[in-house]
Formats: C-alpha cells, structure tokens, sequence
C-alpha cells in the first residue's frame, strides 16, 4: 500500500496539544512545535478505513477482541520485526504506557521506595514514580564526543546505595535518541539481575530505527531478563495514533 508523505495536513484548530496550546506555557503563537511526540501525517489508510468502520457503525460500547485477532497481530509484528515470540496469556491491554508504568510502579514497590531512571529522559518518568510517593535515583547518561552511553558503573553504585527496588528503561531512549546496542542492554540487565531489581521496559519507540540500527527487546535477551521485565510497547507512535489511547503491557512471569 503506498503511503503519501507529502500531504500537508492543517493541525491547528483542531484541539491539537502541541499547535493550539502554546498561550498555556506562555510560548510564542506560530512556535514550530518539537516538543510532543505526535506527528503531522495522517494514519495509515488501513487504520482509518478501520476506524470508520466502527463511526459508521454507531455505538461505542464496551468491547472486546471475541477471538485472538488483536494478538495474533502483536505476535507477528514483533516475531517479524524483533525475533520476540510472545505468548497470548503474556499480553495486558492498558490505556497508554504512562499508566502501566504507574501500574508497574504500585504493583512492585512501596511508599517510599527508590526507583531508577535514567536522565535526561522522558519527563512522565519522574512524575510517575513521585507521584506514587516513590523516590526517583537518577542513573544520568553520558555525553561524550557527540554520543549519549549509560554510566555502569553509577547505575549499579546507585542501585547498592539507595536501595533500589525498580529500575525504568527507556529503549529506544527518549529523548536523546540511542538505540542500544545488545551488548549495552546486556550489562544494564546483568546489574539488575545481580541485584534483585526488576525492570519496566519502555520501548514504545521501536520502529523507530534508522538504518545500520537494530532494536533488541530487552527481555528477549534470556530468560533471566524475561522473568524480572515488564515490557510496554504501543501502536501509538508508529502508526500516529496516540488519542487512541492504547498500549501493551507484556509480562511472561505472572507470579
């Protein structure tokens, strides 16, 4: 199916954060918006026929896939993509990544307790964890020679330190754009495992990835990882559809 990159599509006055709510934060009105991760090309075809579909038909009840069509596609999208087999009793339907965060957040540590991030990166992580009456370790990344890299050896000084009982990774990382390598992934995990902390795993940014790039599911890279992950994934980005409000959450340990 071809797609048509070069339509321009008029966003403003339609109620659109990043174009019609500039006064709020006192911003310049006609600031080219860089600052949201929504885009400014229409929905695939294939999504919108889809979409109208359900307008045509009128009601917007409560529903539910009646079969395994909805996985069914997860499964093959990242079994092509990735090389990730997921299982169908894995897969928890949530309302956006932010709220399975939160919900990972609850459900793994207790007022109080440390969690980790890694800076400078996506701003709901912090509020995520303060907000739950967390306390937020920040594992800032490295810049070096034009180049963002994790601080391993801050990130496993950190976990000892303070006492940490979760750790949020953002891979692909947002906002400095690194896709990390397998290697990277590998030693951030083996810290992890070594000391009890599991991991959230954000990676709603994956189809994202230039050429001579390759993303690598963090829990795909052994069993150990899998056990202690808990991957959140969405069509939200890659299809432009985050009104939707639709994400993944993936657990293969469901004790």
């Amino acid at each position: 199916m071809p797609f048509d990159f070069d339509q321009v599509v008029e966003r403003r006055n339609t109620d659109s954060l990043k174009y019609d709510f500039a006064h709020r934060w006192d911003l310049p009105e006609g600031l080219l918006p860089l600052w949201v991760a929504d885009m400014d090309f229409p929905a695939p075809p294939v999504v919108l026929e889809e979409l109208e579909k359900r307008v045509r038909h009128g009601i917007f009840g409560y529903s539910d896939d009646p079969g395994s069509s909805y996985f069914d596609a997860l499964y093959q999208w990242y079994d092509k993509r990735f090389g990730w087999q997921i299982e169908e009793g894995w897969l928890i339907k949530m309302p956006g990544v932010v709220f399975a965060v939160c919900m990972a957040i609850q459900a793994l540590t207790s007022e109080g307790d440390a969690v980790l991030i890694q800076p400078p990166v996506y701003y709901p992580f912090f509020s995520s964890v303060a907000n739950n009456n967390r306390r937020v370790v920040e594992n800032p990344l490295l810049y070096e020679n034009g180049k963002y890299t994790m601080d391993f050896e801050d990130l496993e000084k950190k976990i000892v330190e303070e006492n940490v009982k979760l750790a949020i990774l953002c891979s692909p990382h947002n906002p400095v754009g690194r896709v990390w390598t397998e290697e990277e992934l590998a030693r951030y995990g083996q810290i992890c495992i070594k000391h009890g902390v599991p991991v959230v795993s954000d990676e709603i940014h994956a189809d994202f990835i230039t050429p001579g790039h390759k993303h690598t599911v963090f829990a795909s890279i052994s069993p150990d990882f899998a056990d202690s992950t808990i991957t959140c994934t969405a069509p939200t980005k890659t299809f432009n559809l985050a009104g939707l409000q639709i994400a993944n959450t993936i657990v293969s340990n469901q004790t």
